[in-house]
């Protein structure tokens, strides 16, 4: 159905002063809500890092692990911001702006403790007794979700001194989400209310029957320009602009990564990272293994430390935004969006289908 009157609305729509704070939207599904019988992390990350990449680190703690760095870490590989390790643990954030606040003097510091988790934690209560240990305050503000081999998974909302936990096997339906606030915060504050209901309706049918799979997420929800309010998506609008506000895929989006766990009987080996690096409208994944990077995703140097996937979307990504005068990054070319994403999509799929096989 198409929407034109409301297509047109859109020019007058103003997005508002945090458009472009760090906006992840992320979801853990247990086992039983996957197609596969696999649990399954997710995380759209949204950024000012505009270019990341992945990377295998050994012989820095008790485990090693594959991990997303943003593209200006230049391999000191301090910093993860979503993972697998060869335990079977996998680990990502998403901001909480509804926690108290970080000093201003000690704070973004998730990157680090989640590749402290990576080195050393096998399960979620290991990562729980990591936060118990870790010095205060630890300068975070954050949701971590994390998943383990034995299929266990929990989003902790955690601020300096304290956390409250969520465990998957409390979850209704078998699914946890988080945006941009936590639960356990101050009602009503934070962001990315409209974004989490855009999963919700996006997946309801697929989270009634447990019938998720990792592309659900990657090209399901990072393709999506529905907005829940709306009641359709955007990219099927007649109109070529759109005014980009409350969309999962957002100007600053720059990696949409599942990891799948393992199954019954399983090893951790088993794990897949389906990752899609730079904006995920103008990517398509790639499949990750805990000894295997597709070169692609890899640093293209030491120096520059930018994967070859993201400089390819930055350079589609033009297509998509490109008015560049005034609050001209604000809107997006359906047209373009329409175009290049259908093409990236159908790369997503041969990857899946042959990864499959």
């Amino acid at each position: 159905m198409k929407h034109t009157l409301a297509c047109l609305a859109l020019a007058a729509v103003c997005a508002c002063s945090a458009h472009y704070a760090t906006g992840c939207t992320s979801m853990i599904v247990s086992a039983e809500a996957s197609l596969d019988g696999r649990p399954i992390l997710w995380k759209h990350r949204d950024t000012s890092a505009s270019n990341n990449f992945l990377y295998r680190v050994d012989g820095k703690g008790r485990y090693g692990y594959v991990a997303l760095f943003n593209g200006s870490d230049r391999l000191s590989l301090e910093e993860a911001w979503q993972g697998m390790n060869d335990a079977g643990f996998a680990i990502m954030n998403t901001v909480a702006y509804n926690l108290p606040a970080n000093d201003e003097d000690f704070a973004d510091r998730e990157g680090y403790v989640m590749a402290k988790a990576l080195q050393q934690c096998r399960t979620v209560d290991d990562f729980e007794a990591l936060l118990q240990s870790l010095p205060k305050p630890m300068g975070v503000r954050t949701c971590f979700g994390v998943l383990d081999a034995e299929g266990n998974g929990a989003y902790f909302e955690t601020d300096d001194y304290t956390w409250t936990r969520f465990d998957l096997e409390d979850a209704p339906g078998g699914v946890l989400i988080r945006t941009n606030y936590a639960y356990s915060g101050e009602p009503d504050a934070g962001l990315g209310y409209i974004r989490h209901r855009n999963v919700e309706d996006i997946l309801a049918a697929q989270i009634e029957s447990g019938s998720i799979t990792p592309a659900s997420l990657t090209e399901g929800l990072s393709r999506s320009f529905y907005h829940a309010l709306k009641g359709y998506d955007e990219a099927e609008c007649s109109e070529r602009w759109a005014v980009d506000q409350d969309f999962i895929p957002r100007y600053s989006s720059t990696a949409s990564i599942a990891i799948e766990g393992i199954g019954e009987g399983e090893e951790p080996s088993a794990m897949t990272m389906w990752a899609n690096l730079g904006y995920p409208p103008c990517s398509h994944v790639v499949a990750v293994t805990l000894d295997s990077i597709p070169e692609e995703a890899l640093p293209t140097s030491p120096r520059g430390a930018y994967s070859q996937l993201g400089l390819e979307a930055s350079t589609l990504k033009e297509e998509v935004f490109p008015v560049k005068k005034g609050n001209g990054q604000r809107y997006i070319d359906l047209d373009a969006v329409r175009r290049i994403s259908d093409e990236q999509y159908k790369i997503s799929l041969e990857e899946y289908a042959r990864r499959r096989r």
